[in-house]
């Protein structure tokens, strides 16, 4: 063990206490130690210890800044700002403006031919006309080579109930009457609800449920009266505008014509019946794909339709589509078939096939 003295608290390991002197701030070198190897640096100055700036973007004093990049922004447009606000639809408003106005040019371009354009509810009507001699038969197709029955099947007749070949050849009329159902702007149309007398009605309710159809059926809001101009009035005196009578298939080919041998009904004005064929009201068309409710309110609003004006039969106006009211829907809702009963008509052979439609303006 060696001799030395006991160490103190707070001596040095460096000789005559220069470490002490180092502490207290005194700007001390030691000659062994030229390079400092105990700390790996060399000391040049004072030994405080190293601060952090608080703002390591400030200057030092006295050095000058260094300028910054001048940016070249261009101002945005308000175009681009509307653009960069609204995204996608910036393009899809200017859009639809356009579109919007080339609707309403061509509504206001197609108005006014028929009420179909004023309701804009349905297929087209055609033309609306009074004009006639009250003798001509309206409703039934021209002659033309008369063998229609064999080139057209859709137009026969179906298989059903029984039904009245033929009848006295005269009318009675079913009492009652109803309100006015309509508008009635330009005219009000009276109208009787009559039978053939010989016609047997028990097989589908009898005289006043036949009544009942026809009254439902003309006041329905798809039917003619949706049009303001029309109102219908049934009464069962004086005289009416025209007689709604249900006629056996005899008398309806003496009143209706039988130069197409296919079962048909037909508006006469020189009687002055809308004539509803009892076999097809029983039984119905083939073509017309539809319940026999359908066809029977089919059978009336097209009768009528010729009663009130519509002279006229139209064809399919969109493939898939409704059918006119006043298409001949009883022989066929294409095109084609149509347009064999009258090869110079209005009906076009053009493949167009439309869906069976009872109604007048068929979205109410």
């Amino acid at each position: 063990m060696r001799g030395d003295a006991p160490r103190r608290s707070g001596d040095s390991d460096y000789p005559d206490d220069r470490y002490s002197a180092t502490r207290a701030g005194d700007d001390y070198r030691d000659d062994r130690y030229p390079d400092d190897e105990r700390y790996g640096r060399r000391e040049t100055g004072s030994h405080q210890p190293l601060r952090a700036q608080w703002d390591p973007t400030s200057r030092e004093p006295g050095r000058p800044r260094a300028p910054r990049p001048e940016r070249q922004v261009r101002k945005q447009s308000k175009l681009g700002k509307f653009v960069s606000v609204y995204g996608w639809r910036a393009y899809a408003i200017p859009i639809l403006l356009v579109v919007t106005v080339l609707v309403a040019v061509d509504a206001i371009r197609g108005g006014g031919s028929s009420p179909e354009s004023e309701t804009g509810d349905g297929p087209g009507l055609g033309a609306l006309s009074t004009a006639t001699d009250g003798t001509d038969v309206i409703g039934v197709p021209p002659q033309a080579d008369g063998n229609f029955a064999a080139t057209i099947p859709s137009g026969a007749l179906p298989d059903g109930g029984p039904f009245t070949a033929q009848g006295a050849g005269t009318w009675h009329v079913i009492p009652g009457g109803t309100g006015q159902a309509g508008q009635g702007t330009e005219q009000v149309f009276t109208y009787t609800v009559e039978v053939e007398d010989g016609v047997d009605t028990s097989g589908f309710g009898g005289d006043e449920a036949f009544g009942r159809m026809v009254d439902q059926t003309l006041a329905n809001p798809k039917s003619w009266t949706k049009d303001q101009r029309f109102a219908v009035r049934r009464i069962d005196s004086g005289e009416p505008s025209f007689r709604v009578s249900l006629t056996s298939q005899m008398t309806v080919r003496q009143a209706c014509g039988y130069d197409i041998e296919l079962e048909v009904s037909c508006y006469n004005p020189s009687i002055n019946r809308v004539v509803l064929n009892e076999p097809r009201w029983v039984r119905g068309a083939i073509s017309f794909q539809g319940d026999i409710g359908s066809y029977r309110q089919y059978q009336i609003n097209h009768e009528v339709g010729h009663a009130i004006g519509y002279q006229d039969h139209q064809p399919c106006e969109s493939d898939g589509g409704l059918a006119p009211v006043m298409m001949q829907q009883t022989f066929g809702t294409s095109n084609n078939d149509i347009a064999k009963l009258d090869p110079e008509g209005v009906v076009p052979m053009d493949g167009k096939t439309c869906r069976f439609n009872p109604w007048p303006h068929p979205r109410g």
